[in-house]
């Protein structure tokens, strides 16, 4: 952890309980619903997870590595950095170059871009293993066209019965209709930048628009963004700041109140 950050949140640093509990097969997302930066790579670490758990490792950027009791491993934002692992899935976004790759390693056998490369919208909506991924696709700013219809996905994994959301590169507030097919979210992993993608104020609005137990920053180039980004939260979120940038989780890990969860690096 950064030097600079540490006594600005030393007073706010909390610690998980580690407990456990065998989860369903099927997690329950749906219950509500209708239906560019300097990679610091990090080491992987294999997981050896019990029923009802989840691996998160922050390998940089917006990119994590997402590992299910079942082996599935998932990389997120994929830009051709895998943290050193051939993982089974890949998600993608077309913001900027740092969030996908033209030229995915072809071991990879599921690579799921956020936006269709032939127009529309992109539509995922697959089991792999004991993981089930899905999208919910927002607008992106970008060029001389402006705002372009579906560029982005929210990506969602079902992992027994927890559901974690990465918002890739948002850049607007979510409507209705998105909170509809996006439904319930235990997980979010979200950009802090406060430009590329949303001003750090309205994305502090989405976090507490979508309700989630644990969210975890991403996107924020430096401590400097991540503690301004801090700063707005005025206690709504409990803060805490990982040794690590893994993190095993269950659902009865989850916080009573929504905290946030600072994995190191950026």
């Amino acid at each position: 952890m950064p030097k600079q950050l540490v006594p600005f949140l030393v007073a706010a640093a909390v610690m998980l309980p580690a407990t456990k509990e065998a989860w369903s097969a099927t997690a329950d997302c749906l219950a509500m619903a209708g239906r560019d930066g300097q990679v610091q790579p990090a080491s992987y670490r294999p997981a050896a997870l019990e029923a009802g758990q989840v691996q998160l490792t922050f390998i940089g950027h917006s990119s994590f590595i997402i590992e299910s009791p079942g082996g599935v491993r998932i990389v997120t934002d994929y830009a051709g950095h895998a943290g050193g692992i051939v993982p089974d899935v890949v998600t993608m976004n077309r913001a900027h170059s740092s969030h996908f790759t033209d030229a995915p390693d072809p071991a990879i056998k599921h690579v799921l871009r956020g936006w269709n490369p032939g127009g529309g919208r992109a539509e995922h909506d697959l089991v792999v293993g004991d993981v089930r991924i899905r999208n919910v696709t927002t607008d992106i700013r970008g060029g001389e066209v402006g705002r372009q219809s579906d560029g982005n996905s929210i990506f969602i994994f079902e992992i027994g019965d927890l559901c974690i959301g990465h918002l890739g590169h948002l850049h607007h507030s979510l409507g209705p209709e998105h909170l509809a097919m996006i439904g319930r979210l235990d997980i979010v992993l979200v950009p802090v930048d406060g430009g590329y993608t949303m001003a750090q104020p309205e994305m502090l609005a989405v976090l507490k628009t979508l309700k989630a137990r644990l969210v975890i920053p991403m996107h924020y180039f430096g401590p400097s963004t991540l503690g301004r980004f801090i700063g707005t939260l005025q206690g709504s979120f409990e803060v805490e700041m990982a040794s690590e940038p893994v993190r095993v989780l269950s659902s009865e890990m989850l916080p009573d109140r929504p905290r946030l969860l600072v994995l190191p690096g950026y």
